[in-house]
């Protein structure tokens, strides 16, 4: 068996590999059975300002797929070992976390019926934001703390890795058709679908693989439903919205909100504000250059900004520059093409 610092050294070669986050993080879970074993997973990014789920890469067989909207919504609900709640702290498992697993929601109504003994959380996240979550699910036996010790210490690399491949969505302007506005599908209190608007289909289909169904739901729109249901509740994730990558440097919000006693969830494009913030964190701008950068999205040049801020002209443009070379880009018009998607 390889030890943890060769596998740590391997990790952080492949976080520096120039991946879409689906493809390193596929990598990452090929990598890690070396040394932590699971018969489940869920490997999430995050909205990094709301902490909300966006785009999953699970495999857990033992579950059947309509129970899906069940367990998320049961894992927003239970703040046990969540991975908002595990910020900055190091991995741990449910059986660590409690003297009995029946204290966790999502284990009580859902994972003990389909055979899971213990599960694995790790977050990660740094000072610009939540970029994602690993949960590891085993049906044997629990986690040990050497296998905690492990994903603890491929927190550092895999947050850089998942935070700069976002950034990588903002290599060019945006190609591709854009969205025109917006879908919306109506989940009742336990996220089964009612019913959805004639561009709902289009617009999921963009946010899920084909596969035949003409009734597919976004994880995404499940999972800012359950960020509504458990902000209610009093156990919030944070507000229940969040950005979605489709590709081709597009990306979407998607917004719950309550309907009567049921949840509409929204899916429309990205404003530009909402996609210049996104960039900011994921290109690693100081809070000063994110200011300077999102002034500048609002057709401001260095003397206003400069009057907005009470900074010099020069430490303005100080902050353009560092901008641009943190990005690679040239011009002022170019990073804020790519940023906006307005190319």
């Amino acid at each position: 068996m390889r030890s943890t610092e060769d596998l740590l050294r391997r990790v952080e070669n492949l976080c520096l590999a120039n991946m879409s986050a689906k493809e390193l993080r596929e990598d990452l879970l090929t990598m890690l059975r070396e040394r932590v074993r699971y018969d489940g997973h869920v490997f999430s990014l995050t909205d990094p300002v709301t902490r909300v789920a966006t785009a999953p890469h699970a495999d857990v067989p033992m579950l059947p797929r309509d129970r899906l909207p069940e367990v998320i919504r049961w894992r927003y609900l239970s703040s046990l070992n969540r991975w908002d709640t595990l910020q900055g702290h190091p991995a741990r498992s449910l059986l660590t976390a409690t003297q009995s697993p029946e204290e966790s929601l999502v284990w009580r109504h859902v994972l003990r019926e389909v055979g899971v003994v213990d599960t694995a959380m790790t977050t990660f996240a740094d000072r610009y934001g939540a970029w994602g979550y690993l949960e590891l699910w085993r049906t044997s036996s629990p986690f040990t703390e050497a296998e905690l010790a492990v994903l603890t210490a491929l927190v550092p690399a895999v947050t850089t890795g998942l935070r700069v491949a976002v950034a990588r969505t903002f290599a060019h302007p945006t190609d591709g058709p854009r969205t025109t506005g917006a879908a919306v599908v109506l989940l009742d209190p336990d996220l089964v679908v009612r019913t959805q608007t004639d561009d709902a289909a289009q617009a999921f289909s963009r946010l899920l693989p084909p596969d035949g169904s003409t009734t597919a739901i976004p994880a995404a729109a499940y999972n800012v439903a359950a960020s509504l249901i458990a902000q209610e509740e009093g156990v919030p994730v944070g507000e229940p919205w969040s950005r979605v990558h489709l590709g081709a440097g597009r990306w979407v919000t998607a917004r719950a909100s309550r309907l009567g006693e049921d949840i509409a969830v929204s899916i429309e494009g990205s404003t530009p504000s909402e996609r210049i913030d996104l960039f900011s964190r994921s290109q690693g701008f100081s809070t000063r250059e994110s200011q300077v950068v999102a002034l500048l999205g609002i057709g401001l040049d260095s003397r206003e900004i400069a009057g907005q801020l009470f900074l010099s002209e020069h430490t303005v443009n100080d902050h353009v520059r560092a901008a641009l070379a943190k990005s690679g880009t040239r011009s002022r018009q170019v990073l804020l093409a790519r940023a906006t998607g307005s190319g």
